[in-house]
């Protein structure tokens, strides 16, 4: 697809690392979090440490509940550690920021609003949307939207919703963009197209991307690397580089041996 450029943007380079200051380095150092229950502690993340480069694509796999989605959230300061450390750029994050944006599996809009006012309702909030406004009409170009700007979240399918809550995010200039399975309720044929417009995204605007998912073909398609964790708490259990170049093919018969390691590592027989 197209993508417009917009020059209020920061400038980006073509393989999706970033130039300039328009990506985050993100780092966990030794960091382990518990929810505390009515009637007992539940360690969810333990001693975790991962560090990700300005502009990388890493994907996060592991069994459900083990606490991908906590780190997530963790990353976006809307909840602090129970002990270690992350850092942004090597400053501690401590609250929510516009440049870390999270976009949950859920597209989460407000319903009475059109698609141009869901996607200019952070910018509003934030006092920007006279200054800035003129991003909407980007993103809703990069996001193949332009022709439902003015059409409500009933009126569109699963798959634009989503693609609006993308572009929400992208309205903001994100320098790290959070994704808890935002393609995990879709049709297949949908989740084809959005990962392709993802990495299309990614490329095009430089942003650092840690993408929470369970679809082991998808972190091979779209990631520099993958981060696989344990069950609850959660620990790193292995990392796999991704190396080759995209597009990536699921037939690559070395992202099919990949794929076969990741799942051994996930305790899935191969053959599935």
């Amino acid at each position: 697809m197209a993508l417009a450029h917009d020059p209020a943007f920061n400038d980006r380079t073509s393989d999706g690392a970033a130039a300039g200051a328009s990506s985050i380095a993100l780092d966990f150092r030794a960091l382990s979090h518990r929810f505390s229950l009515p009637d007992r502690v539940l360690p969810v993340l333990d001693h975790i440490t991962l560090s990700v480069a300005p502009g990388e694509f890493v994907a996060l796999l592991g069994p459900s509940g083990c606490g991908k989605s906590t780190l997530l959230r963790l990353a976006a300061g809307l909840e602090s550690p129970s002990a270690g450390t992350v850092t942004e750029n090597g400053r501690p994050i401590a609250g929510p920021d516009p440049d870390r944006i999270l976009v949950f599996q859920e597209a989460t809009l407000f319903p009475w609003l059109t698609v141009r006012k869901n996607i200019a309702s952070g910018l509003e909030a934030r006092g920007l949307l006279k200054s800035h406004g003129h991003r909407i009409d980007d993103v809703l170009k990069r996001v193949r939207l332009e022709g439902f700007a003015d059409a409500y979240p009933h009126q569109l399918s699963g798959g634009m919703a989503q693609r609006v809550a993308i572009a929400r995010a992208l309205v903001n200039d994100p320098k790290l963009l959070l994704l808890d399975e935002p393609f995990g309720k879709l049709d297949s044929l949908t989740r084809l197209s959005l990962q392709k417009e993802l990495l299309q995204l990614w490329k095009a605007s430089g942003f650092t991307a840690l993408l929470v998912t369970h679809d082991v073909e998808e972190a091979l398609l779209l990631a520099d690397r993958v981060i696989v964790f344990s069950d609850r708490p959660a620990r790193i259990v292995a990392e796999v580089a991704v190396t080759k170049a995209h597009p990536r093919r699921r037939d690559d018969a070395d992202l099919v041996q990949l794929r076969q390691q990741l799942l051994t590592q996930l305790g899935v027989s191969a053959d599935v």
